[in-house]
């Protein structure tokens, strides 16, 4: 009892600072003409640029513990081996499939798969969900084809090139790794466990459901802004724009425009208006590893996912998108 009196002290707390730190930043510009001295343009663009990240990815992050919270109740080990094959390559398809009809952001999704790794679901199928849930979802592709002024083609490629990608991807895990390679893997048995010997009411469960919720936000929630505020440095401090002279000189176009994704980690819903906008400074093939490389991996989902998966498993997975992402993209400029 004591035990869960303290979560739920904790829990507080932490919607108390979150609270004050909005109210802080809403009336920054107030408190800051009220100020001795003057804030430098940097903070305040720091300031600005976190927040858009923050604002941005949150509903997405909601949406997905969620989600999260919905399998760690209702959704059983029996039901997930009956939705995955056993066959290695056919889960492999199975869950970039059902990943690509998932409407998550990259920092959403990370809950969701931890869930269902969590649950039995095989981690080369769970990262086949993770990488194809961001980037070729419906509400993605209906973007790309906005942004670039209803032009059926460059969404055509997102989705065929993002596809081919996770599916080599996720097969390439299913050699390299046989565990789950959740870092608190013990932990996440256990919570299973205690709701596993009874059956419940369905009031019960909704409530079950909304405190795994919880849980999970304050969990992967904390780790979503210490990305954030690090892209949000990266961006004030580093000078991207230096980038964009690399593009014709001794550093690949493509490689450039995938840095650029990773460091700005924008959410794959709104990434296709930032890259159209780069039509006019990069091929159109530059442009597309933007769009296919930033939805699978990016500075804010790198550091959520060093905190639901041990860091080898991170750091393997994070080499083998880079690699796979630019060689397609290499195929693909080709042709």
């Amino acid at each position: 009892m004591f035990r869960s009196l303290n979560s739920y002290l904790i829990d507080f707390t932490g919607l108390v600072v979150i609270g004050v730190l909005i109210c802080l930043v809403s009336a920054g510009g107030a408190l800051a003409a009220g100020l001795p001295f003057q804030i430098p343009a940097s903070v305040q663009q720091l300031n600005t640029i976190f927040i858009s990240i923050l604002i941005e990815a949150l509903p997405f992050v909601l949406i997905g513990v969620l989600i999260a919270g919905f399998i760690q109740i209702f959704v059983t080990e029996e039901h997930i081996r009956s939705l995955f094959p056993k066959n290695r390559f056919s889960g492999v398809i199975v869950s970039c499939l059902l990943g690509a009809c998932f409407p998550a952001c990259e920092c959403g999704i990370v809950p969701i798969v931890r869930r269902l790794v969590s649950k039995g679901v095989p981690i080369y199928a769970g990262v086949g969900f993770l990488l194809t849930g961001p980037l070729i979802n419906p509400i993605v592709i209906l973007s790309t084809y906005m942004a670039f002024g209803n032009d059926l083609r460059m969404a055509v490629l997102r989705v065929a090139v993002g596809f081919a990608t996770a599916v080599i991807i996720a097969f390439a895990i299913s050699m390299m790794f046989r565990s789950s390679q959740l870092k608190t893997e013990s932990r996440q048995t256990a919570a299973h466990c205690t709701h596993s010997g009874r059956r419940s009411p369905f009031s019960e469960k909704l409530f079950d459901m909304l405190k795994h919720a919880v849980d999970e936000f304050f969990d992967m929630g904390r780790f979503l802004i210490i990305g954030a505020l690090v892209a949000a440095l990266v961006q004030t401090y580093l000078p991207l724009k230096s980038l964009f002279l690399f593009g014709g000189g001794m550093f690949d176009s493509a490689l450039v425009m995938m840095g650029l994704a990773y460091f700005l980690s924008l959410c794959s819903e709104a990434d296709a208006f930032i890259g159209a906008s780069f039509t006019n400074l990069f091929p159109s093939s530059s442009i597309l590893a933007f769009l296919v490389y930033g939805p699978m991996l990016d500075l804010k989902n790198t550091v959520m996912m060093l905190h639901a998966f041990k860091p080898k498993f991170v750091i393997c997975l994070s080499i083998l998108i880079t690699v796979v992402v630019y060689v397609c993209i290499k195929v693909v400029s080709l042709l």
